[in-house]
């Protein structure tokens, strides 16, 4: 027997809670904090990827600014790989490039406003 979509909607809001509680509680510490005191241009992306799966979007944007951009090239990058774009390859390479430069500008940013010592 198929399960109905109300079936998945509520497997998914339960399992997804749960996930995401679990993600919480096991979120990976980041070497440069620790040894060094200083965050990577890396560090907030967990927290802000938990916050987004909860759908906490500004809170989201807050922690790292990068984290929508690279789950919208994920996607686009799994949609290539089923479908395969005429032009797939060379807007993944530019939207890669754009979240580096997200990435670069909120870091510069932090490195400006001393938010990169812990």
């Amino acid at each position: 027997m198929k399960p109905s979509f109300l079936d998945m909607i509520f497997w998914w809001t339960s399992t997804s809670s749960h996930l995401v509680r679990w993600l919480g509680d096991h979120l990976l510490s980041c070497p440069f904090k620790r040894y060094l005191h200083i965050e990577c241009p890396g560090c907030g992306f967990q927290r802000s990827l938990l916050s987004l799966f909860q759908g906490r979007i500004q809170e989201s944007l807050s922690l790292y600014p990068a984290t929508i951009p690279i789950m919208g090239v994920m996607i686009f990058s799994l949609f290539h790989l089923k479908f395969k774009f005429v032009n797939g390859a060379l807007i993944i390479k530019y939207l890669q490039f754009s979240v580096a430069i997200v990435i670069a500008v909120f870091y510069i940013y932090k490195i400006l406003n001393h938010k990169i010592i812990a």
